[in-house]
């Protein structure tokens, strides 16, 4: 992937990992328009307003897109939400309805809106974002862990049937990363954002690209059950349902 002269349409960029990568990659030289439900003005970068979950809303966004860039060759599917949920009440269905909505069929339905003009143009590039918690769980966002699972499954196939067309397609696959103050309280050993970012900008600068962007901090949760501390590691995440009520 060519940092410095792509055209980039970041979905789910405007806070957080995206917006700070969409940020390096303008400041690396390419041409980078985020896309949000609700996108304000974002200092030297483009915005488009895109709900994942609405087909309209997607189809919209991607014409609007492609008019203004028809030389887009990257796109970078990262909207997502990280729901709690107590499988024991019954009410948790909400949280799981909203999640899949958002993580698993937000990426499908990005990822179709685009892939004809990628194919059309026989060259580009397709990142999808998972999570580490694809690969080791967290129970206590159980949904958020499937659908991330469910993407992971999903950019494999995607790769196999766009394989020989140009179009190469690679996974983001994010360790916990602490993007607000907040989040660096709620969880110290999160990794710092400018620190993930520089991992992930020398990965996607690799040729041939990597099937999947993986950090050091996240190997532990890609490869654990490889290395035998899937169990154990589990269990130690499992200690966070105590916080549930009646637990």
């Amino acid at each position: 992937m060519k940092l410095d002269r792509s055209t980039v349409l970041v979905v789910g960029g405007t806070s957080g990992i995206g917006l700070g990568l969409a940020r390096r990659l303008a400041a690396a030289g390419s041409t980078v328009v985020l896309g949000g439900r609700a996108p304000g003005p974002v200092e030297g970068l483009e915005t488009v307003a895109v709900d994942v979950t609405d087909p309209a809303s997607v189809t919209r966004a991607r014409d609007e897109v492609l008019a203004a860039h028809p030389d887009l060759d990257v796109l970078v599917t990262m909207s997502g939400v990280m729901l709690t949920e107590d499988l024991r009440d019954p009410g948790h269905i909400a949280a799981s309805e909203q999640t899949v909505a958002t993580n698993l069929l937000g990426t499908i339905r990005t990822v179709d809106a685009f892939t004809p003009h990628l194919l059309q143009r026989g060259a580009g590039t397709i990142v999808t974002v998972s999570s580490g918690i694809a690969f080791l769980p967290f129970p206590l966002m159980p949904t958020y862990a499937a659908s991330k699972a469910g993407v992971h499954a999903y950019t494999e196939a995607l790769r196999a049937q766009l394989a020989g067309t140009g179009v190469e397609v690679a996974e983001l696959v994010p360790p916990a990363v602490a993007t607000t103050p907040e989040q660096r309280a709620a969880n110290p050993r999160a990794l710092d954002l400018d620190a993930y970012l520089d991992e992930v900008l020398a990965l996607l600068a690799q040729e041939p690209l990597p099937r999947e962007i993986l950090v050091e901090a996240v190997q532990m949760h890609r490869w654990a059950e490889r290395d035998g501390t899937y169990a154990e590691l589990v269990a130690q995440r499992s200690r966070a349902l105590l916080g549930l009520p009646g637990r």
